[in-house]
């Protein structure tokens, strides 16, 4: 693995590149850094991609650009990665909250873009207050283990799965001003991901942010450029649960797809 920095005027974001083959961007959830990625890369990589993980502005090397900012600063950076990197079309993958912005680049940055992938994305907010509730808790380090332990099972693992690798990781401001960026930002203009450009929703069978009767919303909305894996045995964390699952259903996307 090679570390790489990418500049954008003020804005500096660092990211982690392995492999070699086709470009893959893969995107961490709110408030967390790409060592949440790190199984699932080296899975995908060794599949024959490159894959470039970039850290979220506040997190490691990666800073700049503070103020009020909006979706389409972060679609902004990856195009700017992607560029950096040769700038062919990539495949764009964001967990969870990192799925928001890899539709905004998808739709600011459409010849940038080859497929999104939404890994563990939720249903369209809002999301109900007791999930809310046991999120928070996860990342508050200042409640007790054994009550961060069982809102991490509620909110993140599967059962069965350890769900103590989350117990560190996170980044509440980075959080803070990511979750400002989505407010300023309509849903209205991420959530059809440019409106041609090829989908797949990875989920999992175990994730409270997307119950079973709202799994085939997206395909009834958005039509068949959206393709479905649905992976047992994780909920949303799903990358650190399956990360080899998620590797070969992200492979087959790519290879297969309609690009």
């Amino acid at each position: 693995m090679q570390t790489r920095i990418v500049t954008r005027g003020d804005v500096q974001i660092e990211t982690f590149v392995e492999g070699e083959g086709p470009l893959v961007i893969v995107l961490p959830s709110v408030g967390r850094g790409s060592d949440d990625l790190d199984s699932f890369s080296a899975a995908l990589a060794a599949k024959g991609f490159t894959v470039v993980r970039p850290q979220p502005r506040g997190i490691g090397n990666s800073r700049g650009g503070g103020g009020n900012i909006t979706l389409h600063d972060y679609a902004d950076d990856m195009a700017a990665i992607i560029r950096a990197f040769g700038g062919a079309p990539a495949i764009v993958c964001g967990h969870a909250y990192g799925n928001w912005i890899a539709r905004m680049t998808a739709k600011d940055h459409p010849d940038l873009v080859a497929g999104v992938v939404l890994l563990a994305a939720g249903k369209r907010p809002p999301y109900p207050d007791w999930l809310q509730s046991a999120l928070r808790k996860c990342s508050d380090a200042s409640l007790p283990e054994a009550e961060r332990l069982e809102n991490l099972r509620i909110a993140f693992f599967a059962p069965g799965n350890d769900p103590a690798p989350f117990l560190t990781g996170w980044h509440p401001d980075v959080a803070t001003d990511q979750r400002k960026a989505a407010a300023a930002t309509p849903i209205a203009g991420w959530w059809d991901a440019g409106g041609t450009v090829p989908m797949l929703e990875v989920q999992a069978a175990d994730d409270p942010f997307m119950p079973p009767e709202n799994r085939s919303d997206l395909r009834q909305e958005l039509g068949a450029r959206v393709t479905s894996v649905l992976i047992d045995h994780a909920s949303h964390a799903l990358l650190p649960e399956q990360p080899e699952r998620v590797a070969q259903a992200v492979a087959d996307f790519a290879r297969f797809g309609r690009f």
